[in-house]
């Protein structure tokens, strides 16, 4: 098949939604399919406001048009609900092209965040209008592809009548691996490890204003990256790390804790795992569907009994990494995406 997606999450940016693509392009391309991506750098992008590693398409209509032509997709996949997936979307509904959508980001909460300093009225004002804007983003697709079955239940409750598909992610066990720890030799035990974005929709505070014993260190880079290391200078801010680089800080830890009650899955907890290590998280979408056993860690909602919990889950690094192994790896993901192309 030639498969077309349009997203607006695409490189340079580091996330879960370009990390997903890049694996099930793999997959797909392994098997004889041709994958075209377009994203932002395609066009003439401004910066998104208060997130300026974000770049946003302008008026991309016309050159998309042009690139759906030219590549002559028997599939389209649109992943994001921003301008690119806007025009992709309209350009399927003006030529009468079936497409596919996934909900990745909870939009109406990491909105709502943004603009805390207005009230809890407005707060809910800002979420009530963004669940009405992705609900008719999505309304019209063959399928909507879901990671798990809270945010499956959650959208179902926002008032979503289509198709969704169950698509989890999975994690690359060739790099990912119990081994030596290499990192943090001189930190004080246990050390408690994040990696991902830095900024407020993380809910980065809640992880960073516990008093625990050991040593807090995050992994990634963002907007509020500046302002969380000026503020906890106890904490050990490392930049952004990749690869064998990143795969070593992951088994060098002694707890992944994963703040967030935001997100709609979470790869970095699969991550995580695979790396031997257990999980502690709210019990939240993400989270409350993937540490189900209890030797890949603990929810609560209060994280730092989630903390103290995982840091005595039962089972070994090895343990860990067989879980994951057995319930989350790319191939059957890409699997799935495929055949819901073709339905």
């Amino acid at each position: 098949m030639r498969i077309l997606i349009v997203s607006d999450a695409w490189l340079p940016q580091v996330n879960g939604v370009v990390r997903t693509y890049q694996n099930i392009i793999r997959e797909l391309e392994a098997t004889g399919h041709t994958v075209r991506v377009v994203g932002p750098g395609d066009f003439v992008t401004l910066p998104l406001p208060t997130y300026k590693e974000i770049r946003l398409a302008l008026l991309p209509y016309f050159r998309l048009s042009k690139i759906i032509r030219d590549f002559r997709p028997d599939a389209i996949h649109i992943p994001v609900e921003g301008p690119l997936g806007w025009a992709a979307r309209r350009w399927c509904i003006w030529h009468k092209r079936s497409y596919t959508t996934s909900y990745h980001t909870h939009f109406p909460d990491y909105a709502a965040e943004r603009v805390t300093f207005l009230g809890r009225h407005v707060q809910e004002c800002v979420r009530r209008l963004m669940v009405v804007h992705i609900r008719r983003f999505h309304a019209r697709a063959k399928a909507t592809f879901v990671a798990t079955q809270s945010l499956e239940d959650n959208l179902r409750r926002w008032g979503f009548k289509g198709r969704l598909v169950r698509l989890v992610r999975g994690a690359d066990f060739s790099m990912l691996h119990p081994g030596d720890k290499t990192e943090f030799g001189g930190l004080p035990k246990p050390v408690m490890l994040y990696v991902g974005r830095i900024s407020i929709e993380k809910n980065l505070e809640a992880f960073l204003n516990l008093d625990l014993p050991g040593t807090k260190v995050l992994v990634g880079a963002g907007p509020a990256l500046e302002e969380l290391q000026a503020r906890y200078q106890d904490a050990v801010f490392t930049g952004m790390k990749t690869g064998a680089d990143l795969a070593a800080h992951y088994r060098s830890a002694d707890v992944f804790v994963f703040p967030s009650r935001t997100d709609t899955f979470g790869m970095v907890i699969i991550e995580a795992m695979a790396s031997g290590l257990p999980v502690a998280g709210y019990r939240a979408t993400g989270p409350k569907d993937i540490i189900t056993d209890p030797i890949t860690g603990a929810t609560d909602d209060d994280l730092r009994q989630a903390i103290t919990q995982a840091l005595a889950a039962p089972g070994t690094v090895g343990d860990r990494f067989v879980y994951a192994q057995a319930h989350y790896s790319w191939p059957p993901v890409a699997e799935t995406f495929l055949n819901t192309q073709k339905s």
